[in-house]
C-alpha cells in the first residue's frame, strides 16, 4: 500500500478511472449511442473524459510521489504504467485520428 499522500491519490485516481470507465461501458450497454463526433453524446462524453483525465493524472501523481516522495509502492507503479499507456493511446488518437 502506498505510504504517501501523492501516492494514494495516484491509486485513488486509477481506481477512478475505472470506475468511471466501467459507468460508461453500462451506459453504452443501456442503448446510449456516440454520433459523428464526439460531442453528439454527452452522456457518454463526460464518464470517458472523467476516467481519461482520471488516468492521466494518476500517472503524474505518481510520476511525482516517486522520486520527490520516495514512494516504493507497487500499487503506485502500476498506476504509473497503467496512466502513461492511456496517455499513449490518447496522444495516438488525437495525432492519429481514424
Amino acid at each position: 500500500m502506498p505510504k504517501t499522500q501523492l501516492g494514494k491519490w495516484s491509486v485513488g485516481l486509477i481506481l477512478g478511472f475505472f470506475i468511471f470507465f466501467a459507468f460508461f461501458f453500462i451506459l453504452v450497454e443501456l442503448g446510449e449511442r456516440g454520433g459523428a463526433t464526439i460531442f453528439s453524446n454527452l452522456k457518454l462524453l463526460i464518464p470517458y473524459s472523467l476516467a481519461v483525465f482520471s488516468a492521466i493524472a494518476s500517472f503524474l501523481t505518481g510520476i511525482i510521489s516517486v522520486p520527490k516522495k520516495k514512494e516504493k509502492s507497487v500499487l503506485v507503479f502500476l498506476s504509473i504504467i497503467l496512466g502513461f499507456l492511456i496517455l499513449l493511446w490518447v496522444l495516438a488518437e488525437l495525432l492519429f485520428p481514424h
